[in-house]
Formats: structure tokens, sequence, C-alpha cells
């Protein structure tokens, strides 16, 4: 039997488990150019990518000159959810590499998301990733501060009862990264060559120990 380095690993959502940021952000990006404020996707990827929409509201007002109000967001969501739905996908090798470290680590993993509850669980039934996570799904929307703050990243380690410095985070932003140091656990960052992920020199820079580039790897590394 092999003895894992950790007690635990904690996943992000978007860009490690599913592929949605090209689906998001293409969404937002859209809903911006509607509002006033034109962006290509790369620059709307670059801006966005790992913050929650709602914390960026000082940035999509002075850009658009409209309030972002309760209202637009409704509007994101619905159609940001009616994308997912009919697109999202797990990214390659996701579901296995779940299962397997699943049962490496007796089921202490969690999934730690800046994103709301609803869209988090939506994507994980969507991508059959669910079996792996129920019950231990943890959105930033739900605590005091959201990524880059450690927040949810140390609801998760108290959840499953470990201590967050005994545990790997596998993150794919610098803002996710940021979070995972911030909580004191050991950093993993997943750089393919895809885009909706953030450079592996920004990941190491923000304090990823180890970059990665394909699920398949990710049980060697944890072992």
């Amino acid at each position: 039997m092999i003895k894992p380095r950790f007690d635990a690993v904690l996943f992000d959502c978007d860009g490690v488990l599913v592929d949605s940021e090209p689906i998001t952000n293409g969404i937002l990006r859209d809903m911006l150019e509607e509002s006033g404020w034109t962006l290509t996707p790369e620059e709307c990827m670059a801006l966005f990518i790992g913050k929650a929409v709602k914390d960026q509201a000082g940035l999509i007002e002075a850009n658009t000159g409209k309030p972002l109000t309760e209202e637009w967001m409704v509007r994101f969501r619905e159609r940001r959810n009616e994308g997912l739905v009919s697109r999202v996908k797990p990214i390659r090798g996701a579901v296995g590499m779940s299962a397997a470290i699943h049962a490496l680590f007796n089921g202490r993993i969690a999934c730690a998301s800046g994103a709301d509850r609803f869209k988090v669980e939506l994507q994980m039934d969507k991508c059959g990733l669910m079996p792996y996570f129920r019950g231990r799904i943890f959105s930033g929307h739900e605590m005091p501060r959201s990524k880059p703050f450690p927040d949810v990243y140390l609801a998760a380690a108290a959840a499953l009862g470990v201590d967050a410095r005994r545990c790997a985070v596998i993150e794919d932003t610098v803002t996710g990264v940021a979070a995972g140091v911030a909580a004191g656990a050991t950093v993993f960052g997943y750089s393919p060559a895809e885009a909706g992920h953030d450079a592996p020199g920004a990941l190491r820079k923000a304090g990823a120990v180890t970059i990665f580039t394909d699920m398949a790897e990710l049980t060697g590394l944890l072992a």
C-alpha cells in the first residue's frame, strides 16, 4: 500500500476539475461588450480568470461607466448556467484521477472553489465528478472572504478534520495558488497548454511548488 505524503487533497473546480473557464469568460466578455466595454477573449481571460465576477465590480464599473447591479449579475448567472449545461466537460483525465485519489486518501478529498455553490454542483453533476466530492464541496461565496484569501481552503481542511498545512492544494490560477499558500498548504499548479489556465512561471512565482500538465501525473506526485 502506497502511503500518501499528505493527509488530504483540496481541489479547485474551474480549470482543474471542469473545463469551464472558456465558456464562462466567453459569456462574460459578450455581456461586458453589451455594456460598453470591448475586450478580446484573451484580455477577458487575463483579467478575470480565477476571480469572482462580483469581486471585480469596481473594475467593471470603471470601464463600462455603469453600476454592476444585481439584475445584471442575475442575467450573467442565467446565461452562464445555460452555457455550462450545454457545453461543460471535465478536464481531460479528471474523472479517473478523482476516483484514484479518492481511493488513495480514503475519501479525504474536497473541492474548494471561489465560485457559487450552484455553479460548482451543476458542473460536478454534469461531468460525473459528484460521487467523489458529494458532501465535501465548499464555496468561496459562503466564506467571509473569497480567494486569494485562504478561507475556503481552511474551511475544507477543518471539515475533513485535518491541518491545512498537511494538505495538498491543486490550482491552476495565481489567485487560487495564493489562497492555498496563505492557508499553509502545499500547492501543485496545473498548467496545460490549453487556454484557461495561468502560465507555469506565474504559478511558481505565486508559490506553487510543483507544476504539472496532465492529470494522469497527479496521483504519482501526491503518493
